[in-house]
């Protein structure tokens, strides 16, 4: 049985969503004549913990964990906050903090930590990766991004024990959408242009999470248009057995599950939701997850907090639970590249599917090919969705190709070709 070895920074019990690709693959490859190996954290400090997903792990899969140097310690102290007190994803980057501490940090998060914050990781990592790969034998590296970190420390050790590298991008490197409106001075932008140049020329293959991102970097990269390949996010279709669903029967429930930012604000929808309520609907407006301090003024205005449940952060499993007694499942692209993870899950559960994003064809393209619903402009208030919505029957049977376990198998492929 050939070897891999995953280096990721998140891992269960971190909460972090990042985690759930690598996972399952890592899951399924040994059913296809890979045995993985994982390179990780001691602990995720800044994601809430999902202690559930520890049972996810294969007791016999080799995890090395490493200490690092944790940024996010400074962070919590500049903002009055104690070492164990949660951090909010989408509060940390928002802009409607205007206070000298919270704009401080961001300025030294945009420009001072390259590629990312993480990059307090690489030492100890490499220490680690060295030690290991001394002693074990490896075929191939595989590193999750982001933190695109990762892929520096994964580079190091393919150049030192010269073993393929094979990156996987989950979300664009230097122009990643948290980056969106804020300013990085020109060295560091010459410096993670940089970085993600060496990464590409050193690749054996690169596997993008989305076709938009594997066309964009195949432009800006044209040596790896014949060494990459698109592997989506997915589902998993065992997380969904056993699932209990209890409807309200004459609720409506429209439910976002996920991280939303300030930037991902259908503003103009909020108004269509106001008046369908207005004129009878019984609607309620369900949050999984951090939500943008914009979005939650933006309903306060329109008077919706009474219609509004912020439930926070959820274990995996209840989330999948909260999705299936949903009636509306919101998705908001951050841009054109950009295909949401949760978008699967959403297919697989097969309840109507309205989506924001601007010029993103490969969302729409999905929805379409599964006929689980719509997507709209930011701009738009969407007033047709909820009549459009009652004619939606998802594809079943076109939704299965998104199984994890069977993208697992077209990474088998991909390893076992190079």
């Amino acid at each position: 049985m050939k070897k891999v070895l995953f280096i990721t920074f998140f891992w269960p019990p971190s909460g972090k969503a990042t985690l759930h690709w690598p996972l399952k693959i890592i899951k399924y490859l040994p059913e296809y004549g890979w045995q993985p190996a994982v390179l990780t954290v001691n602990e995720d400090t800044f994601s809430s913990k999902d202690e559930s997903m520890i049972g996810e792990v294969d007791t016999n899969l080799p995890i090395i964990k490493t200490s690092y140097f944790d940024p996010f310690i400074i962070y919590r102290k500049l903002l009055g906050k104690s070492i164990k007190e949660p951090l909010v994803s989408s509060e940390t980057i928002s802009k409607t903090n205007k206070s000298l501490s919270h704009r401080l940090s961001i300025w030294i998060r945009m420009n001072l930590f390259i590629p990312d914050a993480r990059i307090g990781w690489y030492r100890q990592a490499v220490k680690a990766g060295k030690r290991y790969l001394s002693e074990n034998s490896i075929d191939v590296i595989v590193s999750i991004g982001p933190p695109h970190s990762s892929h520096l420390i994964a580079k190091k050790l393919s150049k030192l024990f010269h073993i393929p590298h094979v990156p996987v991008l989950i979300d664009p490197w230097v122009d990643i959408s948290y980056y969106k409106d804020f300013k990085r001075s020109k060295i560091t932008l010459l410096l993670d242009n940089y970085f993600e140049k060496s990464v590409m020329e050193n690749s054996v293959h690169t596997v993008f999470v989305t076709k938009s991102s594997l066309e964009a970097y195949q432009l800006k990269y044209p040596k790896i248009k014949e060494k990459s390949s698109v592997l989506y996010w997915g589902y998993n279709e065992e997380d969904f057995t056993g699932i209990k669903i209890n409807k309200i029967s004459n609720e409506e429930i429209l439910l976002h599950a996920g991280n939303i930012f300030d930037y991902q604000n259908p503003v103009s929808f909020w108004y269509t939701v106001k008046k369908e309520i207005a004129q009878g609907r019984n609607l309620k407006i369900k949050f999984i997850g951090t939500v943008g301090p914009a979005i939650k003024k933006t309903l306060e205005d329109l008077d919706l907090n009474e219609k509004t449940e912020y439930c926070g952060f959820l274990q995996y499993k209840k989330v999948l639970e909260e999705m299936c007694k949903a009636t509306y499942l919101l998705v908001c692209a951050t841009e054109k590249r950009h295909v949401p993870g949760k978008l699967f899950e959403y297919l697989r559960v097969g309840n109507p599917v309205i989506a924001f994003g601007e010029d993103n064809e490969e969302v729409k393209q999905i929805l379409k090919d599964a006929n689980a619903g719509f997507l709209y402009s930011y701009k738009d208030k969407a007033e047709d969705f909820f009549e459009l919505a009652a004619g939606i029957r998802t594809n079943a049977d076109g939704v299965k190709k998104y199984d994890r376990k069977i993208i697992a198998e077209e990474m088998k492929n991909i390893l076992s070709n190079l």
